[in-house]
């Protein structure tokens, strides 16, 4: 008889505990944000310096030493002109352009970042404000050096060497005379 009873027990609860079991956690009575250490902060924007391919025109002759340049030496800009129909723009000392800036300043400039070509600004403003916060402790602990790269030119003005020139194609024919009948 005790043995029909457990049973009958056990045949009562079981579609309750299957259910219990279905159920989803609860979720925690406050999400924990993890925090990153100011350590960690200062990796990251090492890491993204490196692998966004701001060393390649940032800094002077990063590129063709593939990469074997002292980290002393990043990041201190470059006299190498991109020169285009734009004008021709030189890459900026962002030792020297971050010590210029607070914190708060570079995350509301990169946010907004629009610069000249060839930088790709739009890469830095789709970063995340974690990211950039990142780049600027990397960048901002550096410290200052170098010197401040040249001034930009307008179109129609020849660089000193050195400088990469980038040289649109002319539009083919049929598509500027559809240009000119408008």
């Amino acid at each position: 008889m005790h043995v029909r009873r457990t049973c009958k027990t056990v045949a009562l609860l079981f579609p309750l505990l299957l259910l219990a079991a279905c159920r989803p956690p609860s979720a925690p009575a406050a999400a924990q944000v993890p925090t990153v250490s100011a350590a960690d902060l200062v990796a990251r924007g090492e890491y993204l310096v490196r692998i966004a391919g701001c060393n390649d025109c940032h800094t002077d002759g990063y590129t063709q030493r593939q990469g074997e340049v002292p980290q002393a030496q990043w990041l201190t800009g470059s006299a190498l002109g991109y020169h285009g129909p734009w004008g021709t723009t030189y890459a900026t000392n962002l030792r020297l352009r971050m010590q210029d800036l607070d914190e708060a300043q570079w995350l509301e400039y990169s946010a907004n970042l629009h610069t000249r070509p060839i930088m790709p600004d739009f890469n830095v403003r789709a970063m995340s404000e974690e990211d950039r916060r990142a780049l600027y402790r990397f960048i901002h602990g550096l410290g200052p050096a170098g010197e401040r790269a040249p001034e930009a030119l307008p179109p129609g003005r020849t660089p000193p060497p050195p400088y990469f020139g980038l040289v649109l194609p002319p539009a083919p024919p049929e598509t500027a005379a559809a240009a000119n009948a408008h």
